[in-house]
């Protein structure tokens, strides 16, 4: 990931609503937002053997900050049309977005495994992290703490979606295929305690459909 901040999003969507959720996302909404300062890139993944239409969204900002800066509360209190259109379309949505607390591998992987937690870990994540970046075909691996205070703030966006969820941290883990995440998941069941083995269990793996990095913005 560039920068130290970040903001992750899921929704999901019914399937009558996925064509215009998938040309809002690409055609406009991802880069309006990897515009706005701070941003620097966005990714965004579709749940594998869900059976909804789930998706999951990881935007990389220069640092938490930008979560609650000026130039993103701006777009979040002036929607689109489209957007307007869009959103109280979204179920099951969860947002969050903070600092990078520990990072360890080199580049991004086309699978991913976010698994959120409610609570912050008291473990040590820099050497939890890195031991889950030596397995094999794992790129990456990254802990994510949440600003709960920036992330709550209330914008008209906000006010179009009901009940969004949050997390206190996010655990991103990053490899080449499948089998190597469900790998990676199945060591991390040994390694955290009982109470997430439920939620390691269930928790789906993500496909990379589509990236945007500031680079490749038009002019």
């Amino acid at each position: 990931m560039q920068g130290a901040g970040y903001l992750a999003i899921w929704s999901d969507l019914a399937p009558q609503d996925e064509t215009d959720w998938a040309h809002w996302i690409t055609r406009e909404h991802a880069a309006e937002r990897v515009g706005v300062t701070g941003f620097l890139a966005c990714r965004i993944f579709r749940a594998l053997g869900a059976s909804v239409n789930r998706y999951f969204i990881l935007y990389e900002l220069e640092d938490e900050r930008v979560v609650g800066g000026a130039d993103y509360l701006a777009r979040l209190n002036a929607p689109t049309p489209w957007s307007q259109r869009v959103m109280p379309r979204l179920g099951n949505f969860a947002r969050g977005g903070g600092r990078v607390a520990a990072a360890a591998g080199v580049g991004q992987g086309g699978i991913v495994a976010p698994l959120r937690l409610d609570a912050i870990p008291s473990w040590d994540a820099a050497a939890f992290v890195a031991d889950l970046a030596r397995l094999d075909r794992i790129i990456a691996a990254r802990l994510l703490l949440t600003d709960t205070a920036q992330t709550s703030i209330k914008t008209k966006e906000k006010g179009m979606r009901d009940n969004d969820g949050s997390f206190a941290a996010l655990l991103l883990i990053e490899g080449l295929d499948e089998a190597a995440v469900r790998d990676a998941l199945h060591h991390l069941r040994k390694a955290l305690p009982a109470e997430h083995h439920t939620v390691i269990e269930s928790l789906p793996l993500y496909r990379l459909a589509f990236s945007l990095p500031k680079r490749m913005l038009p002019g």
